[in-house]
């Protein structure tokens, strides 16, 4: 073989392996989407075996109370109220069912369960509704979720029904009441609280059909924070430059659910982080809902 051809040998030789190496496919990554979701969970409740929270990182227990100025008054259960559990109902297995319209504190204890921090308080809020809001709910304003130790308008995130049809869904984000409120007027008239509300003018709730709903909020507290509400996996808008402090009182923090509200709720779940979008997706497309996630 002549050195030419050895040559060119070793110049087709180094060609196609550039070519093969080229064409790999990049490393599989060493943790996977959902691998990632379940390690921020915090707090799950499917509602399958009960009304007690299946993974919690504080206290797991269900509580009810004649109203949340009663604390003192809490007992362990739903006895009296009624809100049952609607077996292979939910989005996932069972759900919870609010009958009629609930006037009493039905919550869990915030506490761990809720990765709080007044320095800069980010999450993520996930759940399922299932109701047609002109039908079911009665008149009034109805929060299927709030999440505070005082009131709505005070160290709180919550979503909403506007109190008359056609209804509104509504996401609201406030923090301590002095810092924002100047004047305390009624909401409806304080231009600062309106400037805190996504709003969705014609939400797709429909009898028969679950609704994902998520909220993912990012440094409360921390002079800028933000909050952005999504509806099955679809951004509906985000609430910007949240900048007075969040200050909880722990013995009173709570998930408060179903505040005045008539339906079905499924699959509650807390995060430590601001989810992306693709999580919420993922989160939302799940089969066997966040039971799947911690199980793997």
């Amino acid at each position: 073989m002549t050195r030419h051809c050895c040559v060119a040998l070793t110049l087709s030789f180094a060609f196609n392996l550039a070519c093969t190496s080229s064409t790999q496919a990049p490393p599989e990554p060493t943790e996977s989407v959902e691998q990632a979701i379940a390690e921020a969970l915090t707090f799950h409740a499917s509602f399958d075996d009960g009304i007690d929270a299946d993974f919690a990182r504080g206290d797991s227990r269900l509580y009810s109370a004649p109203s949340y100025d009663e604390f003192d008054q809490r007992t362990v259960g739903l006895a009296g109220l009624e809100i049952d559990i609607a077996e292979e109902a939910g989005r996932y297995g069972h759900a919870l069912n609010f009958l009629s319209k609930n006037t009493k504190a039905v919550f869990y204890n915030a506490e761990d369960n809720v990765a709080f921090s007044p320095d800069g308080w980010s999450g993520t809020i996930s759940f399922w509704l299932s109701l047609d809001p002109a039908i079911d709910l009665e008149p009034g304003y109805c929060d299927p979720i709030q999440v505070t130790d005082t009131a709505y308008n005070d160290n709180a995130i919550w979503v909403d029904f506007t109190d008359k049809n056609p209804r509104r869904f509504r996401l609201g984000v406030f923090g301590e009441l002095d810092a924002w409120n100047q004047g305390n007027p009624s909401p409806n008239a304080n231009p600062a609280f309106m400037a805190r509300l996504v709003q969705v003018l014609k939400p797709t709730f429909e009898q028969g059909r679950w609704t994902h709903i998520a909220i993912v909020h990012d440094g409360l507290g921390g002079g800028s924070g933000e909050a952005t509400l999504y509806i099955d996996g679809v951004e509906q808008g985000t609430t910007s430059d949240i900048a007075e402090p969040f200050n909880w009182d722990f013995s009173t923090a709570a998930i408060r659910l179903g505040v005045n509200y008539v339906g079905l709720f499924d699959e509650l779940s807390f995060f430590d982080r601001p989810l992306t979008a693709q999580e919420i997706e993922t989160l939302r497309s799940l089969d066997g809902g966040i039971a799947a996630l911690r199980n793997q």
